[in-house]
């Protein structure tokens, strides 16, 4: 049964996986690489709302669980591998073996935590604070990401990016 699960793609760099008013029929698992989702707001501006670098998942779950268009893009960031996780075969993951489904639950539960602290730190917290958490969170993603990409999803353009940047560069002990 594991086998017929484990499904693979490679995708190039700006490959769209999915689009705003598709059907949702995947989950993805980034095994190398990095994928993003966003919206784009009716002035046309990009919103990004997760990365999913190597080992995370990225979907959209209110369209697959819902059954509606979905609300989100998902897109490659870098060229990627990712293993396709089958919405209609979400059920038979329960014949999984034990461990693999264990795995993928952490990955499930880590994502879970990682966009309610998202979600508190958009509400309360300075974009000093947001950017500090995100190199928390995304380490490896620092140098790998365009800082266009990093201060769209920190809500702010890239010239105050930099100016945080500088100043947090200013405090550092030399």
């Amino acid at each position: 049964m594991e086998q017929e699960i484990l499904k693979f793609k490679k995708v190039d760099k700006g490959s769209v996986l999915l689009r705003q008013g598709e059907y949702c029929k995947n989950g993805f698992r980034v095994v190398s690489g990095c994928l993003k989702s966003y919206v784009i707001d009716k002035s046309g501006k990009e919103h990004i709302l997760q990365f999913a670098p190597e080992n995370w998942l990225i979907s959209d779950l209110k369209s697959i669980i819902d059954k509606v268009p979905s609300a989100i893009f998902i897109e490659a960031v870098e060229n990627s591998e990712v293993q396709l996780l089958p919405i209609g075969e979400l059920d038979s993951m329960a014949l999984m073996p034990t461990q693999a489904l264990l795995e993928h639950n952490k990955t499930l539960v880590r994502n879970v935590i990682a966009s309610n602290q998202r979600i508190k730190l958009l509400l309360c917290s300075t974009a000093e604070e947001r950017y500090v958490d995100f190199i928390e969170t995304y380490p490896s993603l620092l140098q790998r990401l365009p800082l266009k990409l990093i201060a769209s999803y920190l809500g702010m353009t890239p010239e105050y990016l930099s100016e945080i940047r500088r100043k947090i560069a200013q405090k550092q002990p030399k």
